[in-house]
């Protein structure tokens, strides 16, 4: 991660970056703030516009910045276009042998506003994020961001802002890391190993990791059947979050931890199937969120668990027509295979009901294609039990830059899903995303329960904004957002409006 700190005054040394809204006149870059030289601002007669990056000249590290309407999204894709632009300069400057200065500053102007200053920072940190195997040594890249504020008060007031955005940015590159890691290296003992390490030294913060015998013992029908085909065992990640003297209620975050999906006997296409190695995106942000928030100290007890299993072809795979028996004693009929997320997304949910006894859930899964063909690739899906806990999470990804779109539960499929041999059936078919999440409401016991599906928008095959290629990180920040917003309510579950209520 670059190295971001606050300042009131401007390093004569240091790179400089003159920062330029859309509807800005150009004469303010010859300022005293910007300290431009004004034949400078002439022959580059910037725009302003969002991600404008203008190099002021070859043989000085010294930039123009647009941040076009200046709104916390234009900022976070300016920071991410920035530090692209910068990083792009340095490594060709390297090459050529020339002076390579790994520091950057920024005057931001008198009127910034925190959640700017944050959606900066997060574009910085997030656009100038790398993943790589690769051999060879990797090229120069910044190191250090000097933000330059006007006032000691403005800093004061923007440094809080700043911890915060380094915090989701932290996140979201661990739980991108995560689900970047090849499949031949990341089994699930393997990821339950690196949760462990990646959390530890955190007082308050408690990692358990379950091996397939506890499972066997506890009944976790769905994460064994999933996980059968496989020549590693599933696990069970449970992390538990309890600051001292903090009581009241108990958030629970799940994540589907599929460390890799070939579909099982329902065999998916060869096509695409290299990208599986992302499909525990929802439980590699579920573990980044928990380090997050054990490192802001919120005040709120927390418990993760992520279900983690290998979807393999074998002997010994489940099978369409199986029957299993989830934790809670449930029994699904499986139509389909490759529909393992939900699955093993419903030990963990009838565990937090049964065992931790939540008073609020929220689980994330890559979990449906049909969520990636209504929404695309940069927005998730939302399914809500309360009006009240999806305006809180719509309200906490637009703060940090994530967007989801809440959908309806169509009451009349739930005669498709109860039909057969056992209680539920895995696929009732009908519209995909709103049968699974239909199916795993069935295992939420009434508990106030949201169900994020990411299937589109944890990966990407093109950058845009402080999304790089391949995995994204995709609702880390957001969870990390939202338990922290839920901790600053104070007193009963009544007071917040979202409180615990049995559907039948």
């Amino acid at each position: 991660m670059i190295e971001v700190e606050l300042a009131e005054s401007r390093l004569p040394v240091v790179a400089t970056v003159a920062v330029l809204g859309s509807g800005d006149p150009l004469a303010d870059l010859s300022g005293a703030g910007a300290g431009l030289a004004p034949d400078w601002v002439t022959a580059l007669r910037p725009t302003g516009k969002t991600g404008e990056v203008l190099a002021i000249a070859d043989s000085d590290y010294a930039w123009t910045l647009g941040v076009g309407a200046g709104r916390p999204g234009d900022w976070r894709a300016a920071g991410a276009a920035l530090v692209r632009t910068v990083n792009t300069r340095l490594a060709e400057d390297d090459e050529a042998g020339r002076r390579v200065p790994r520091g950057l500053q920024v005057r931001l102007p008198e009127t910034m506003e925190p959640e700017a200053a944050a959606a900066f920072v997060l574009g910085v940190l997030l656009g100038g994020h790398r993943y790589t195997l690769r051999t060879e040594t990797p090229p120069p890249s910044l190191e250090r961001l000097r933000l330059v504020t006007a006032t000691e008060e403005a800093s004061a007031e923007l440094a809080a802002a700043v911890t915060e955005a380094t915090r989701h940015a932290e996140a979201t590159a661990l739980a991108r890391d995560f689900a970047s890691v090849p499949a031949n290296i990341k089994n699930p003992p393997w990821l339950a190993g690196q949760a462990e390490q990646e959390l530890a030294g955190n007082p308050g913060l408690r990692v358990t990791v379950r091996d397939e015998q506890w499972l066997e013992a506890k009944g976790f029908g769905g994460v064994l059947a999933v996980g059968g085909g496989s020549a590693t065992p599933p696990r069970l990640v449970e992390m538990a979050w309890r600051p001292r003297g903090v009581t009241g209620r108990h958030l629970v975050l799940v994540g589907k931890g599929i460390t890799f999906d070939t579909g099982g006997i329902s065999l998916k296409p060869a096509e695409g199937m290299h990208w599986m190695r992302t499909d525990m995106a929802g439980g590699g942000a579920v573990i980044a969120a928990l380090r997050a928030i054990a490192a802001l100290r919120i005040p709120l007890r927390v418990t993760g668990l992520v279900p983690l299993a290998e979807n393999h072809l074998s002997g010994s795979s489940y099978r369409p027509g199986d029957i299993v028996r989830h934790y809670d004693g449930t029994t699904t009929a499986v139509a389909n295979t490759d529909a393992e997320g939900r699955m093993v997304l419903a030990d963990a949910l009838g565990y937090a009901v049964r065992h931790h006894r939540a008073d609020l859930i929220v689980d994330v899964a890559t979990l449906t294609g049909a969520m990636k063909a209504t929404l695309g690739v940069r927005t998730g899906g939302l399914f809500a039990s309360e009006d009240e806990l999806a305006e809180r999470l719509l309200a906490a990804g637009e703060y940090v830059g994530e967007r989801f779109w809440r959908l309806p539960f169509v009451e009349e499929e739930e005669i498709d899903l109860r039909a057969g041999l056992a209680d539920l059936n895995q696929a009732p078919g009908g519209p995909g995303g709103i049968a699974a999440a239909m199916f795993l409401r069935e295992f939420t016991g009434g508990v106030p329960w949201a169900h994020l599906d990411i299937a589109g928008a944890a990966r990407a095959e093109k950058g845009y904004d402080e999304v790089n290629i391949g995995a994204t990180g995709f609702a880390a920040r957001t969870l990390v957002k939202f338990a922290g917003e839920l901790a600053g309510q104070t007193g009963s579950r009544r007071t917040t409006g979202i409180s615990r209520s049995v559907r039948r």
